[in-house]
């Protein structure tokens, strides 16, 4: 995996962001415990998704925003923001400036940053807080249906046989790390494709153009349902309801290709302890709620809600295991903005 240098498209100003978010946590702060937070929302809430329409994420994003909106009485907006190796998002969402603007995605699309770029333009431990984990995405390694290749085993003799004449699309941040680690370990030479939105090479795939996808089922789910296009392993540490007879990477041998996918809500300082903590147990309130997980799940994610603690947790082992295989591709961490 190449690392990318932050374009002048997508640097962040962190001396203006962070003195301003300095300045709203004191204008908070002097406005006592009746303050300005304790009516929040008082107007539409902004939720900034790091990939397109259609994306595990973007999914998640719209069925618990629609119970949010429910619960706080005020407008809550999806905006996509694919691109930029996920820097689109998180510049729109760090540079916003205001405490209505969140972002729903991934935690991937911050703990593989490091790995990624020659500086990271923002630091996660301090300008992004997890505030709710709410689901687990089903993550697929899956093949044109036209392919024979119906396991993980039988694409890597393929890889074999075949070296430098097989691609791969991966979404960017652990999907993408991840493959580095499977292609290092089992000796594969593959052409990674690089795509803005994912969900554009479902397309390519399912006519045989890209060989190998790994990416959300719900990405994939509907050219799956067509049947143009095949899931050969779950990359999950377990199996599925929705995806009952296929095995995980790990039951077919191949541990190099296994990643969890966690996604949940973030803020940022802006928000006090006490308004994250009721934001995050909206979010699990939403997830639980009959209707929306069962939406959820028919898309290929698992509910798995919890407050920022949990989040963070799940987080931090997410972390450890990235660390691990970046030791493993000798790959060191980035500078981090100041």
């Amino acid at each position: 995996m190449q690392r990318t240098g932050a374009t002048s498209h997508f640097e962040i100003d962190h001396t203006v962001t962070r003195r301003s978010v300095l300045a709203g946590v004191a204008a908070v702060s002097l406005a006592g415990p009746a303050g300005a937070q304790n009516a929040w929302p008082e107007r539409t809430v902004r939720i900034i998704v790091p990939l397109g329409a259609g994306s595990g994420a973007d999914i998640g994003a719209r069925l618990i925003g629609e119970r949010l909106q429910q619960f706080w009485g005020k407008p809550v907006v999806i905006e996509n923001r694919p691109g930029g190796n996920g820097l689109a998002a998180i510049n729109a969402f760090l540079t916003a400036n205001d405490s209505h603007t969140l972002f729903y995605g991934a935690a991937a699309t911050f703990t593989v940053h490091p790995y990624q770029m020659e500086t990271v333009p923002y630091n996660f431990t301090r300008d992004i807080l997890p505030i709710a984990q709410a689901t687990v995405t089903i993550a697929v390694v899956a093949a044109p249906a036209s392919s024979p290749i119906k396991t993980m085993p039988e694409f890597v003799k393929w890889a074999r046989e075949n070296p430098g004449k097989l691609n791969a699309a991966l979404v960017p941040g652990i999907s993408e790390i991840t493959f580095d680690r499977f292609a290092k370990a089992e000796k594969l030479d593959i052409t990674k494709v690089p795509y803005r939105n994912i969900v554009e090479a479902v397309a390519d795939a399912s006519v045989g153009r890209i060989h190998f996808l790994s990416a959300a089922y719900a990405v994939v789910q509907p050219a799956v349902e067509g049947g143009s296009i095949r899931v050969i392993a779950v990359t999950n540490s377990q199996r599925f309801p929705v995806l009952s007879d296929v095995m995980t990477c790990d039951e077919q041998g191949v541990s190099s290709m296994s990643y969890e996918g966690l996604a949940g809500l973030f803020g940022t300082e802006l928000l006090s302890p006490d308004l994250r903590a009721r934001i995050g147990e909206d979010v699990v309130r939403a997830a639980h709620d009959p209707v929306i997980k069962q939406r959820i799940e028919a898309t290929g994610q698992m509910v798995v809600p919890g407050g920022a603690a949990f989040f963070q947790k799940s987080i931090a082992a997410q972390m450890d295991e990235i660390r691990r295989t970046a030791e493993f591709l000798g790959l060191t961490a980035a500078k981090i903005a100041p």
